[in-house]
């Protein structure tokens, strides 16, 4: 894993981004949060484990499937199963220790 902070997020809403291997943040002092590094580090995991691009293929995928349904782009990206469990366990860092293998399938929305 690595980090390195860019400034093309400056203008964004966007703290952090992870783009197999890498993971881009806004601010310089993020690099000492925790939280969003542990966030970060699950979508690492969740890429491994769908062989990089599937993943990539299957946020888009899921996403606008989302967009379609809710109309509103920030939700669509709250529902999205990668997001949805990198959030419900951000707080948790050891949680990378203890997950299974494709957890991010139990928050797939029925």
């Amino acid at each position: 894993m690595i980090i390195v902070c860019q400034k093309f997020l400056k203008n964004t809403k966007i703290n952090g981004i992870t783009l197999y291997p890498f993971i881009f943040i806004k601010n310089p002092e993020d690099k000492r949060n925790r939280v969003l590094i542990n966030h970060e580090k699950i979508h690492l995991r969740q890429q491994l484990e769908l062989l990089i691009i599937f993943f990539y293929i299957a946020y888009i995928l899921e996403y606008y499937y989302h967009f379609l349904q809710l109309k509103d782009g920030h939700r669509a990206y709250l529902a999205i199963s990668f997001e949805r469990e990198a959030y419900a366990n951000e707080q948790d860092l050891d949680y990378l220790k203890k997950r299974n293998f494709w957890s991010f399938w139990k928050y797939l929305r029925k």
